[in-house]
């Protein structure tokens, strides 16, 4: 690709993104919507037992099972 096909590119997808960008409104997530109805807020403990703990006990269990599971191994 020489250097014009290279600049009409670069030229297309910057004009492409910014046309985008101007089009998007924004998400507005600061006004509520009508029926939107938020959970109650977790405490630390709970936000670490649902997205640290949890995940890890999981993966655990998982790789316990795949090893006690496995058939591969060679009998002597």
């Amino acid at each position: 690709m020489d250097k014009k096909n290279a600049l009409r590119a670069g030229a297309v997808a910057a004009g492409t993104t910014l046309m985008m960008l101007l089009m998007s409104s924004p998400a507005l997530a600061l006004t509520r919507d009508d029926g939107d109805d938020p959970a109650p807020k977790l405490s630390v403990a709970e936000t670490l037992g649902l997205f640290v703990a949890a995940p890890l006990v999981l993966f655990l269990v998982i790789c316990g099972l795949v090893m006690v599971l496995d058939k591969s191994r060679k009998k002597a």
